[in-house]
């Protein structure tokens, strides 16, 4: 079937996190062969403080394929591992570096955005935690002074003591960060679903999209995470589902898929998958049948 003629199914730029097993380039090569036009991929082990240390031939064979590739945009996640705005000393200080190198490996591959989750206080409160994410933030800008890479806040759940679970907290944080132009923003729809915003019933996704547009800004909003959640409405849990098998479901990706405001934000799967990947198929083929 051609669907040229079609503005929503070949305008949306839609793909998956991709493994980079075998190089950060492999990834590109795995995302060409799904069709991916957009795509997230670790830059090094999400479960390490360390990292390989990327060559410029790394970088080189990366920019290379990417170049030749169908994909527009590339978005890196930052290891699991970091929390800038930790109560312990010795971890927020090891983050702040982890960061650092995070920012640094994607201004040597070329890639435009890191995300992160903003951090959990850790019972010192949300207010200082906040400004210690700011902290860690211009610290990290300062020592990485006219990189491009930008860095991209994700809204949470919410879930234990984390920060970001609502618009205001990530607007708080851009607030108190000096280069707020090195600042962006992705939502991830299964966190902020669980954080309490209802992007299932067509009205209130329509209130949604206009708060964060009032808070935050939709010219800061650079990528969604389009993942079903498992737990309900609130619940304040962070648990992805593929696209319509959670409490989401179809109505609520319907809404973002035909929302003109948000076709040009590339959408981004982090469902449950298997090697090859073909689970990320089936969710792309259920977003596509959804535009109207």
């Amino acid at each position: 079937m051609d669907t040229k003629g079609n503005t929503n199914m070949t305008t949306h730029l839609l793909g998956a996190h991709t493994s980079t097993q075998g190089g950060v380039s492999a990834a590109i090569t795995l995302a060409e062969k799904l069709n991916f036009t957009a795509i997230q991929i670790f830059t090094k082990n999400n479960n390490q403080w360390k990292g390989k240390v990327l060559t410029q031939n790394d970088a080189d064979e990366f920019k290379q394929k990417l170049s030749r590739s169908s994909i527009k945009v590339v978005v890196s996640h930052d290891s699991y591992l970091i929390n800038l705005c930790s109560s312990k000393p010795e971890l927020l200080e090891k983050s702040r570096e982890a960061f650092v190198d995070e920012l640094e490996r994607c201004e040597m591959l070329g890639i435009p955005y890191l995300n992160f989750h903003p951090g959990a206080h850790g019972g010192m409160g949300e207010e200082e935690g906040i400004k210690l994410i700011a902290e860690s933030l211009n610290l990290a800008h300062e020592k990485t002074k006219n990189f491009k890479v930008k860095s991209m806040l994700e809204a949470t759940a919410g879930q234990g003591t984390a920060i970001g679970y609502t618009f205001e907290h990530l607007k708080k944080i851009i607030d108190l960060v000096d280069e707020k132009d090195r600042m962006c923003v992705c939502i991830d729809t299964a966190h902020i679903f669980a954080a309490g915003y209802d992007i299932k019933d067509k009205k209130n996704y329509n209130k949604v999209i206009k708060d964060f547009d009032e808070i935050i800004g939709l010219d800061l909003l650079k990528c969604f995470h389009m993942n079903d959640s498992k737990k309900p409405l609130a619940s304040r849990v962070d648990r992805h589902d593929h696209i319509g098998k959670g409490f989401i479901g179809l109505e609520g990706f319907t809404n973002i898929m035909n929302d003109k405001r948000l076709l040009h934000i590339p959408k981004i799967l982090e469902t449950p998958k298997g090697k090859e990947q073909l689970e990320d198929l089936e969710n792309i083929k259920t977003l596509k049948s959804l535009c109207k």
